[in-house]
């Protein structure tokens, strides 16, 4: 993926002191976990960088979060990544105080998306060779980012480009089989629930399809 192209929005003086925990700063129980979770990163016990999707809406961006705009612009984002560790209470995340030199910068980036690409996630091929789920574990959702990852998914199903859904966290699915009007209704059907049904417990995306080809994310419709 052609990450470094991309431009990486700027904040204020301001936003940067703004930002520590994104999160319910009122709630004690949840403050002590950040703060156990700030412990095991500064020990070293937890050290990997991640890529990790969010929103349009996503309170990291008015916080001041180092995000990179993937869909849209840095002025009028449409989704975005963050980038933090994965620790066992919070997503921690970056912020722009500490990555101001570029070199530090960009290889904070090339690790984030080589720790994404060597995260193994594993597959449900609800219709064989047409309709495949991926869900369950922490960044199957990020996988859409890994070039490589969904070119073997489209050489594995075939055809000349794939249909994503993303709607929340922990999820993707992917058909090859957007003319065939069945096929394609139930994967349009799982989708529209998985996006609205809260009882999930993980966190919205984005409510649109994303046609990927030879890896790369093609189009975005939204719905």
């Amino acid at each position: 993926m052609s990450f470094l192209k991309k431009i990486f929005g700027k904040t204020t003086d301001s936003e940067k002191d703004e930002f520590k925990y994104i999160g319910d700063n009122n709630d004690p129980k949840r403050d002590n976990k950040f703060k156990a979770d700030l412990n095991k990163i500064n020990s070293g016990e937890i050290n990997e960088i991640f890529p990790i999707l969010k929103p349009s809406d996503w309170i990291g961006i008015k916080a001041g979060a180092l995000r990179q705009t993937i869909i849209g612009d840095k002025e009028n984002p449409k989704l975005v990544v963050g980038f933090g560790y994965n620790a066992p209470n919070n997503f921690v995340f970056l912020n722009y105080s500490d990555y101001q030199e570029r070199g530090k910068l960009e290889k904070m980036v090339e690790q984030a998306y080589d720790n994404l690409y060597k995260y193994e996630v594993t597959f449900n091929e609800v219709v064989p060779n047409k309709v495949i789920i991926i869900d369950g574990q922490d960044f199957c959702s990020e996988k859409i980012l890994d070039t490589k990852f969904m070119k073997a998914l489209q050489h594995k199903m075939g055809g000349e480009k794939l249909v994503v859904s993303i709607p929340r966290r922990r999820c993707m699915m992917v058909t090859n089989s957007f003319e065939e009007q069945g096929i394609f209704e139930q994967f349009m059907s799982v989708h529209k629930s998985t996006w609205e049904n809260d009882s999930y417990g993980n966190a919205q995306i984005m409510n649109s399809l994303f046609v990927v080809k030879n890896g790369e994310i093609d189009m975005v419709k939204d719905l």
